[in-house]
């Protein structure tokens, strides 16, 4: 039985997009107050045995073979780093001559263990979404012990020997960094992961538009300030 699941493959940049989860439920190192998926029962920074995958590998080679995918997006429920035969799923996109993105918290990335499976992909995308200590703990609810600096430093030290493309996706949340001063902040923190291209994205989930989201023209603003640099 298979147990990953899967989107319908899209184009982007002229390349046919699949995207794959390949956790059976939440395990994440976070439990952010606005996750579309929910709470963080499974609330991990190591990695975890589950069901033998054998079926779910086969399945995933087939989808490649038969149709038109010329990049795996593995974006899964939480952190897909902590399943522990990642490896062994990377390995097989690979063999079928398919790059690999990876969409990981990014604070992992600072881990030896985890620096090796991530350079293992072709393209790796890093997140932010609070810049100051005080709202890293409040909202996005962390393994006790990390901290916003070692988060960034993770990311800064992963990208600078990182031979692939590092995407930095950046959530801007009413309330918690849409002023100039936190835009000042990520302007900075940019300059320090020095990524390969960023992501400006906003709360879209209706369950939290309405309190955490940003206006159309504030956005654009943010956007635009972040992108020039």
């Amino acid at each position: 039985m298979s147990y990953f699941s899967y989107k319908d493959i899209y184009i982007e940049d002229g390349r046919g997009v699949l995207e794959v989860n390949i956790l059976p439920e939440k395990h994440c190192n976070f439990d952010c107050i606005f996750c579309p998926i929910g709470r963080s029962q499974n609330k991990v920074d190591t990695q975890k045995s589950f069901d033998k995958i054998d079926s779910s590998l086969i399945e995933l080679g087939n989808i490649i073979e038969n149709k038109k995918v010329e990049l795996i997006f593995i974006n899964s429920k939480g952190e897909a780093l902590v399943h522990d035969k990642i490896r062994d799923i990377i390995d097989l996109i690979k063999s079928k001559r398919v790059p690999v993105r990876l969409l990981s918290n990014g604070y992992l990335l600072g881990r030896d263990e985890y620096i090796q499976i991530a350079n293992k992909c072709d393209e790796i995308i890093g997140e932010i979404k609070s810049i100051s200590e005080e709202d890293f703990q409040k909202i996005q609810r962390p393994i006790a012990g990390y901290t916003l600096k070692e988060y960034i430093s993770n990311m800064v030290s992963f990208n600078k020997q990182y031979k692939g493309k590092f995407i930095f996706e950046i959530t801007i949340i009413k309330g918690y960094n849409d002023d100039e001063e936190s835009i000042h902040k990520i302007k900075n923190i940019i300059k320090e992961i020095s990524p390969d291209k960023i992501i400006i994205t906003r709360m879209e989930d209706e369950i939290f538009k309405k309190k955490l989201g940003i206006a159309d023209e504030r956005f654009k603003e943010i956007s635009n300030a972040l992108l020039s640099i």
